[in-house]
């Protein structure tokens, strides 16, 4: 039950409505006591005065015996429990029960005189509780003739007047209350929870089942919206997250399909690339072979010596785009070694730095000391190395600096050896940048378009990755990651 949104939001309701009904209750329950209590106290006054008022016109007038027979009569109804009259020190002198003369007041109501206080609420001993109220009996020049001059406390006049009505009162206003709270919070409860059923729980319960249609592959799934409320407005943004996720899977069905059929026909053509390459290599060996013949016939200096040598240089230049086909379509097998990046780097940059090409380039070497070796074939990621560094080299027609940087970086949770090259060169533009590992997509115009996706796939061979930032008059920065094995000697 407590799993559901729904039934803990109705929960929570109910127990706010019970909080705040209860102190309403309360606030007039403790309200109604005050008021009952104040009106017994008021009841209780004007009948002690009244018996006051009564005692005193007796005893005034001498009729003492009088006295006795109003405590009498008063002490049988009204609500009063007992009425006397003791003495300063405690003995009754006149009481509504005459069994009372003559003994000593109860020590509660002798406390309220002796604290000068004029009432107090007890406990009765047969049960209930009474308010017990005294006022004291003052002699004035009226009563000069039997009580001797001067103004003093010639008795106490006493009553208890029971509780009983007051409190059975206040428990049954209690109880109505109580009765009432409950059922005000079951109507409350019975329509928060067809409200939020009806309301909240019922469309989210739709909005669930039709997320669970679209999660197995139905995009066709719409809602229509009953209220124009938020949860209107969530299903018709459902409906046309829905409606774009329908767009967006036909556009990636038909992009797919488009990039199969590249595929198949690059599949192809590579097929058919890699049959051409054999069948061209050999007769090109044969032809240069013939050329390199005939030009040994005519001396240094004839032209037709200089024409032969242009021939062996094209045929060069075939057998080159030829190998770089037969790679493509079948690269070879890598054999694995471990390997000081650094000392690889010295190696081939050594090649690059006898490159004609190179004579107007300055270059940066920044080699971090200390780094892992890595389990690499040493030629191919030699071969990556000397062909980019070569196009940065021949970007820079103007000259430049060419910046080798080696360090080693964190990501994905392992370790990597990097290795940055950076010219300042043109750099590329954001349109050649996202073709510029498409085979056979190239801007020199002697170029076979495959030695950058050659080296994409040499790295990815070794297990790392080729990576490149570069923008228009920014020069360009090629990446080589390569991953840090585990327990991978230093060097």
């Amino acid at each position: 039950m407590f799993r559901s949104l729904i039934s803990r939001i109705i929960l929570f309701n109910v127990l706010l409505l019970a909080l705040g009904v209860g102190i309403f209750t309360l606030f007039h329950l403790y309200r109604e006591q005050a008021h009952l209590i104040g009106t017994t106290r008021h009841h209780a006054n004007m009948l002690l005065g009244t018996i006051e008022k009564s005692i005193f016109n007796s005893m005034r007038l001498g009729n003492t015996s009088e006295v006795q027979a109003i405590l009498e009569t008063v002490g049988r109804g009204h609500g009063i429990t007992g009425v006397r009259i003791f003495n300063p020190d405690g003995i009754i002198l006149t009481s509504a029960d005459p069994n009372e003369i003559g003994t000593h007041v109860d020590r509660r109501d002798f406390s309220l005189f002796t604290g000068k206080v004029s009432e107090g609420v007890f406990q009765a001993q047969g049960g209930g509780r009474v308010l017990a109220m005294v006022r004291p009996i003052v002699s004035d020049e009226r009563c000069f003739r039997c009580h001797g001059t001067g103004r003093k406390v010639i008795g106490v006049l006493n009553m208890d007047f029971s509780l009983a009505e007051m409190y059975l009162q206040l428990r049954e206003t209690s109880q109505l209350f109580m009765v009432s709270t409950l059922i005000i919070l079951g109507f409350l409860a019975a329509g928060i929870s067809v409200v939020m059923i009806r309301f909240l729980r019922r469309p989210l319960e739709k909005i669930t089942q039709c997320m669970a249609q679209v999660e197995d592959g139905d995009l066709t799934v719409r809602m229509t919206p009953v209220q124009n409320d938020e949860i209107g407005q969530l299903m018709d943004g459902f409906n046309a997250m829905v409606g774009n996720l329908s767009r967006a899977q036909n556009e990636l069905e038909q992009y797919h399909y488009q990039q199969m059929e590249r595929v198949d026909r690059l599949a192809s053509v590579g097929e058919m690339a890699a049959g051409l390459a054999h069948e061209i290599k050999n007769p090109l060996a044969g032809i240069s072979g013939a050329i390199s013949v005939l030009s040994d016939d005519y001396p240094e200096g004839d032209q037709r010596r200089e024409i032969m040598l242009q021939i062996q240089s094209q045929i060069g230049r075939l057998d080159k785009t030829v190998n770089d086909l037969l790679y493509f379509g079948k690269p070879g097998q890598p054999e694995f070694a471990f390997a000081d990046i650094n000392d690889l780097l010295k190696q081939t940059l050594l090649f690059v730095a006898q490159h004609p090409e190179s004579k107007n380039i300055n270059r940066v070497d920044e080699m971090t000391r200390e780094l892992p070796a890595v389990w690499i074939d040493v030629k191919q990621i030699q071969q990556v190395i000397l062909n980019i560094a070569l196009n940065a080299v021949q970007a820079m027609t103007e000259g430049g600096m060419l910046t080798v940087v080696t360090d080693q970086i964190q990501r994905d949770g392992r370790a990597w050896v990097r290795i940055r090259i950076s010219d300042t060169g043109p750099g590329i533009t954001p349109e050649v940048l996202a073709k510029i590992f498409t085979p056979f997509y190239t801007t020199k115009t002697q170029g076979t378009g495959l030695g950058l996706p050659i080296c994409r796939q040499l790295m990815e061979n070794n297990g790392g990755s080729l990576e490149v930032e570069s923008g228009l008059g920014k020069g360009a920065e090629f990446s080589l990651l390569l991953p840090v094995l585990d327990n991978c000697p230093q060097t």
